[in-house]
């Protein structure tokens, strides 16, 4: 197995700043971090922060230490200098549909495009979101994105964001493909793909809606509030039945009154609930998303909705069947002011965070990686034994890493086992995926499973 130090960086995850950051990794997986700064210490009130002259090992077990050697970093095969530059997990994007001129409800080739315009921004695990079609057409579209899991470690699986939408709410989602979501309906989503649904997003006051809930729950599907006639009590009712996530804030659902707080105040006031949100400076407005971020900390993971238009020209598009028109980077349904999808990138939502919004740095990396994880249950305190079929067995062929997909993990890592590494942290333990950025938050390089990524 080919070992990777990662020498002179000035680390920024969810714990905290660290100066003359190091770490190891071997094969797909972080194995030991340190610091070569005498007394540099991680960012004063960041969560779980610690002595960055320390080393800790996954691969030995041993508790930090301060006499542990931590600023003398060990031998590896290859060594990556990043003179300094800030070093980042990999993010992690829970919502988008497409990217590069491609949508996800497409082809392998389009599936396949998509993910590596998201993937040289900075986005190196993904759910592919799916919008409102027929039960066929998403079934077909589920087998696509199985398919695309067994031979790519970084899908995470998918995301129906339909049929089960509200009328009223629906956004950019062909109306005529909505549902109810009864039983029979949810369980054939379910089945379709062996395990590839990771999270639905629905409408609870739909009939049926709130068993729907339990029988996501029960599947280990995260269940997501969205494109919603739901007022503050069913809101809460719908996150006691299990739901955990609310999709894209003030988008598609009621906004808060003073006497009728609506689903985001409930969503707040849940300790349970992540909320997603698209900070683009068009869906919300970076002062109110700045209150939502400070409102929910550490609950807010930031997602990009794109379609296909997210790094590509303005002009024509389609999301589904419906007609799209993007100008000055805005989608809107042609002919109407409806906001269609984003064409953002998470890079440019991490800019936003800190630039706009006042956001500390560490709390907007933590936004894009360690809460977007713990939604899915792929952070280390949440890790999910409960391998999907398409997940589990991932075939390990060694293709190129720099096209994106089909990134292969040697056997005998924690992959090959079965088992997947955390995400959401540059730590011993965790998946051997970082960013390095330039002073102006711009991504300089990617690396994925320990592989590095083409961004050029």
């Amino acid at each position: 197995m080919t070992t990777t130090l990662f020498s002179d960086a000035r680390k920024v995850d969810a714990d905290g700043v660290v100066e003359g950051f190091w770490m190891l990794v071997d094969g797909d997986v972080i194995v030991a971090t340190g610091a070569t700064v005498p007394g540099a210490r991680a960012a004063a009130g960041a969560r779980g922060g610690v002595d960055a002259t320390r080393a800790s090992s996954a691969a030995s077990g041993a508790p930090d230490d301060p006499t542990a050697g931590g600023a003398v970093p060990p031998p590896a095969d290859v060594t990556v200098d990043l003179a300094g530059a800030t070093l980042t997990p990999g993010l992690i994007d829970l919502h988008t549909h497409g990217g590069g001129g491609h949508a996800f409800d497409g082809g392998p080739d389009d599936l396949d495009a998509g993910l590596a315009l998201h993937r040289r921004h900075g986005t190196t695990r993904s759910l592919v979101s799916l919008v409102a079609n027929p039960v066929p057409v998403l079934s077909r579209s589920l087998g696509l994105v199985g398919d695309l899991m067994r031979r790519d470690p970084l899908v995470l699986g998918a995301h129906l964001e339909g049929p089960f939408l509200a009328p009223d709410r629906r956004g950019a989602h062909a109306p005529h493909f909505l549902l109810e979501p009864d039983a029979a309906t949810v369980e054939s989503l379910l089945e379709a793909g062996d395990g590839v649904v990771r999270q639905v997003t629905l409408a609870p006051e739909l009939p049926g809606g709130l068993d729907a809930i339990d029988r996501l729950v029960s599947s280990g599907v995260v269940a997501a509030v969205g494109h919603t006639e739901a007022d503050f009590d069913l809101a809460r009712a719908a996150f006691d039945r299990g739901a955990s996530l609310v999709t894209h804030a003030f988008n598609a659902m009621a906004g808060i009154h003073h006497r009728d707080p609506g689903p985001l105040v409930a969503a707040v006031g849940d300790e349970r609930v992540t909320i997603e949100l698209i900070l683009d400076g068009v869906h919300v407005h970076p002062a109110v998303a700045d209150l939502v971020l400070r409102s929910a900390p550490r609950r807010v993971a930031l997602i990009t909705d794109a379609m296909a238009a997210a790094g590509a020209a303005d002009g024509d598009y389609r999301i589904g069947e419906l007609a799209v028109t993007v100008e000055h980077g805005v989608a809107t349904l042609t002919g109407t002011s409806t906001i269609a999808g984003s064409t953002l990138t998470q890079d440019a939502a991490l800019r936003i965070a800190v630039l706009r919004t006042g956001l500390s740095a560490v709390d907007a990396v933590a936004a894009l990686t360690l809460v977007p994880a713990r939604v899915l249950g792929l952070d280390a305190g949440g890790r999910r034994a409960d391998m999907s079929g398409a997940q589990a067995g991932v075939e390990r062929t060694a293709q190129d890493p720099a096209q994106g997909a089909g990134l292969g993990t040697a056997p005998g890592t924690a992959q090959a086992a079965g088992a997947r590494p955390s995400l959401g942290r540059l730590a011993p333990g965790h998946a051997a995926d970082a960013v390095a950025w330039h002073d102006d938050w711009t991504v300089a390089r990617v690396w994925a499973a320990g592989r590095e990524l083409r961004t050029g």
